[in-house]
């Protein structure tokens, strides 16, 4: 995989409340973040920042997903954080520094929401829930770091690819998504070859299907139950610190409730 770094393209109108997020907030706090707010459209590869740069927007994704990565200095690369359209990126590393500590690089093309950072940070400070909404995900999202860290001491490279196949499921309409065995690898930290024999082993079990450059979920119920304990863990600690921001919750805004799948 060779990244590339490119200026996020101008999107048509776009509904910003597709992110869940965004949806849960009240409409008078949405109001203050509204005019603020940009769509753009964001291309598999993408990268929305390097390692060290300077973080200028935070982004609600709506159908895409990007993931923050380690880069290493033999070139290898693995994943610390995905976000998906449950959340928002680059505003954690944004605390102090205001400077990335890895790479965002963006896995499947669609759309998000972009504001700029002081914009972002203005209304956080001056709405209460907001900035509520804003304290809750974040420790969800130190939560699925950090029981990531012991996933990837502990449990097989087969656990943690189910989980990571799930994960993607879960921020993607549909039961298709854009996985290479290339990607895949660098994402779990292990060779490509590792990764091929899995993906064959869960074709062999029906739990997966699989054609060049992309996989499809055939047996989610087998993906989990081949998964480990981690999936589980993490969708316990969203559903008690972001309750709204799942499909299949009654949401204080405007929702999609036709999917119950968990994004974790």
């Amino acid at each position: 995989m060779k990244p590339h770094i490119q200026a996020a393209a101008p999107a048509p109108t776009v509904n910003h409340r597709v992110n869940r997020l965004l949806a849960a907030l009240e409409l008078d706090d949405f109001a203050a973040l509204e005019p603020h707010l940009q769509g753009v459209v964001l291309k598999q590869d993408q990268v929305l920042y390097e390692i060290g740069a300077p973080l200028r927007h935070a982004y609600f994704p709506h159908d895409t997903v990007v993931s923050l990565v380690a880069v290493l200095k033999d070139g290898r690369s693995a994943e610390m954080a995905v976000y998906g359209c449950e959340g928002v990126l680059g505003l954690v590393g944004a605390i102090a520094t205001r400077k990335a500590f890895g790479r965002y690089i963006v896995q499947a093309s669609g759309t998000a929401s972009r504001i700029e950072l002081d914009q972002l940070h203005e209304v956080i400070n001056s709405r209460p829930k907001v900035r509520q909404l804003v304290l809750h995900f974040t420790e969800a999202m130190m939560s699925r770091v950090l029981q990531n860290v012991a996933c990837n001491a502990i449990h097989s490279v087969e656990a943690r690819c189910c989980r990571w196949i799930l994960s993607m499921h879960d921020r993607l309409e549909g039961d298709t998504v854009p996985l290479t065995h290339e990607f895949l690898s660098e994402m779990l930290g292990v060779q490509r070859s590792t990764v091929s024999s899995i993906t064959r082993a869960l074709q062999g079990s029906r739990f997966i299907r699989q054609r060049r450059g992309v996989i499809t979920v055939t047996d989610r119920a087998g993906l989990e139950a081949t998964s480990c304990e981690c999936y589980g863990t993490v969708r316990r600690t969203f559903e008690r610190l972001l309750p709204y921001t799942y499909r299949d919750a009654t949401p204080a805004g405007p929702r999609l409730a036709e999917d119950s799948r968990f994004v974790g």
